[in-house]
């Protein structure tokens, strides 16, 4: 039987040192984008992950005041791009806070995911279309859910671009 009572307090822990071990840990970079009112909309992501293969659904973690938040919440579809090692200036670029939305997709080429309508970028290694299936609470962003309804592996003997340490890295 297991006690599934809260235990007492965490106690204060540096966040700055929190940050600097969470990097430790070698991450992929993706771009993930959906369509509202007619607009696109997109955000940088390393908190991305496969969670089941019965149903297939991976998950994205947002952070709750980001503009992106609301917005792929309502939409409800998804899409990722896991991006290659030479797409580092998109993955700056839509992890910039504050960047005008209007035309931001523009200066990478794209085509619309077939299942969401959401923008896919030309160059990823790897696409997977989604459908929330489940939000849950993460603290300071939300764990958003999603069941795979597409996937594309454009380019399977591309080099993947990786986050470590607060810098990118290729393999």
């Amino acid at each position: 039987m297991t006690d599934d009572s809260p235990g007492p307090p965490a106690p204060d822990l540096d966040r700055a040192l929190f940050r600097e071990v969470a990097g430790r840990f070698a991450t992929g970079v993706a771009i993930v984008t959906t369509v509202a009112d007619g607009a696109d909309h997109a955000m940088t992501v390393n908190a991305f992950t496969s969670v089941s293969l019965e149903p297939l659904l991976v998950l994205v973690c947002v952070e709750r005041v980001a503009r992106f938040h609301d917005v792929v919440l309502a939409a409800g579809r998804w899409a990722v791009s896991v991006l290659a090692a030479d797409m580092r200036d998109a993955s700056e670029w839509f992890a910039t806070r504050g960047r005008a939305l209007d035309g931001g997709l523009r200066r990478w080429p794209h085509t619309r995911g077939p299942a969401t309508g959401a923008a896919v970028l030309d160059g990823a290694l790897g696409v997977l279309e989604c459908r929330t299936h489940a939000v849950h609470d993460g603290g300071d962003h939300s764990i958003v859910v999603g069941e795979v309804l597409t996937l594309q592996v454009p380019d399977p003997d591309g080099r993947p671009l990786i986050y470590y340490g607060g810098a990118y890295h290729a393999l």
